[in-house]
């Protein structure tokens, strides 16, 4: 193949030098296809996003498995070496030179060389580890584990899976999170689950403090693992007070979650930030990119093993999707809107200049929202190692952000969601999806975190 012609090196960054993977008979194409069979049905960007999930997860099974290895050989190579070891008892061996025998296996004969490592079964050159007769003549003095192919020693194994895959840097202190709108709902759902492991402190940045006191003693969440701090995204003003009372406190900023937001599909007229922004994107975006662009500096001083910037997505400004070709369309035109000042007074309260819709301005405000961390990333994820996500962990359809909907709407849409999209998440569910995508370390825990990050710029555009 012309893939091994031109040298693995040319194109892994890590890979075995062993024979046996030059030499093995089955069908890469089925396995990778037995692999990713739950995924088949999913959208082209989601079925890469399940791959790349499913590489993480193995890696991350393999570093873990080989860091407690405490042999000379791998745990496969040992066992297999017990396994033939009892049938090497009975064999008979003659010596030929100090390193090749002549080994008697019922009605066969073998020969042995130890320094070439191989016999002519051909078991031993091809799986690189002594076959039966190799260790009957190896119990003439020899240590086993010295004969076997440095392939399959830990020595070379784990660098092998570090260089793929490198461990990161240990801390031994709690975590530091910041989730905005944690009084209720996802972010509400998402501190508890936080808060539970015992590893965070979690910071729930909220607009109403009482209410943020009474939900969190509500979910079981103690003050020794969470501290409320008020925060109205609907003010710029609020928002730099609250980054300069986070900043004088001391804590460290590990990770910052971008979860609040307005929602209004059933407003005539727009309502208006502090400052005379249009309400959903004034909170939902300028609020939370002041708040990242704010606090990027403490991020980026974070010794904690993965830093990230994650703001919650949603798949209905994706015109990839069923949920993001309901009307009203997510669309941000030639920004008009936006660079007018997103008031009446000047063009429009909408980023695209057009008629206000409550609807469509949260749809805009969650393309701004996914392009912010695009860019983000593209700026400073190389400089400042900060991961940038968006993140979709499903749909809530009993979420209170619907509580301005119509009473009919707030009645099917779960059911809907549930039995015919098959989207609906609790809660609870989706507190758990967005808590693993910021306490996982560089790699996805399962099919469900995998499928949940969104980075299609094509998507969010009509």
């Amino acid at each position: 193949m012309y893939v091994t012609d031109v040298g693995f090196e040319r194109w892994s960054r890590a890979y075995s030098p062993r024979k046996r993977y030059g030499l093995m008979s089955s069908n890469i194409a089925e396995a990778m296809n037995n692999a990713i069979k739950d995924c088949r049905e999913l959208p082209i960007t989601r079925v890469i996003d399940y791959i790349r999930g499913v590489l993480h997860l193995w890696f991350h099974d393999r570093r873990t498995s080989v860091g407690k290895l405490k042999l000379t050989l791998t745990t496969k190579a040992n066992v297999n070496i017990g396994v033939k070891g009892k049938k090497a008892r009975y064999l008979r061996v003659y010596p030929i030179t100090y390193y090749s025998f002549l080994v008697k296996d019922g009605d066969l004969d073998e020969t042995v060389d130890l320094t070439s490592k191989t016999c002519t079964c051909r078991e031993f050159d091809i799986d690189e580890i002594p076959c039966e007769h190799a260790l009957a003549c190896i119990r003439r003095g020899f240590n086993p584990r010295n004969v076997a192919i440095r392939a399959q020693t830990t020595a070379t194994t784990s660098p092998a899976v570090n260089v793929a895959y490198p461990s990161r840097k240990k801390t031994l202190r709690k975590g530091s999170v910041v989730i905005t709108g944690a009084s209720s709902g996802l972010g509400l759902a998402t501190a508890k689950a936080v808060a539970e492991t015992g590893k965070w402190h979690v910071i729930m940045a909220c607009r109403d403090f009482l209410k943020a006191e009474r939900a969190a003693k509500s979910a079981g969440i103690t003050k020794e693992n969470a501290t409320i701090m008020h925060l109205d995204l609907s003010s710029l003003d609020s928002v730099r007070q609250f980054v300069d009372t986070f900043k004088r406190s001391g804590r460290p900023l590990d990770v910052l979650v971008c979860n609040a937001a307005v929602y209004q599909p059933t407003a005539k007229e727009p309502s208006y930030t502090a400052e005379g922004f249009e309400l959903s994107v004034g909170t939902n975006h300028l609020g939370h990119f002041l708040l990242s662009r704010l606090l990027l500096d403490d991020l980026n001083q974070s010794d904690y093993p993965s830093k990230r910037l994650i703001i919650v997505g949603s798949i209905t400004c994706n015109t990839n999707t069923l949920a993001g070709n309901v009307p009203p369309k997510a669309n941000l035109g030639d920004l008009r809107g936006l660079a007018g000042g997103l008031n009446e007074l000047n063009t429009s309260s909408m980023i695209d200049g057009g008629d206000f819709d409550g609807a469509k301005a949260y749809k805009d405000s969650k393309v701004c929202n996914m392009l912010t961390m695009q860019e983000f990333h593209r700026r400073y994820h190389e400089e400042t190692g900060i991961t940038f996500a968006s993140l979709y962990p499903g749909c809530i359809a009993t979420t209170g952000l619907f509580r301005e909907q119509i009473p009919l709407f707030r009645l099917l849409f779960p059911p809907f969601q549930k039995y015919i999209t098959k989207g609906y998440v609790s809660e609870d569910e989706a507190g758990k999806r967005l808590g693993q995508g910021l306490l996982v370390i560089l790699y996805y825990t399962d099919f469900d975190i995998a499928s949940c990050w969104s980075w299609s710029l094509t998507g969010c555009f009509c």
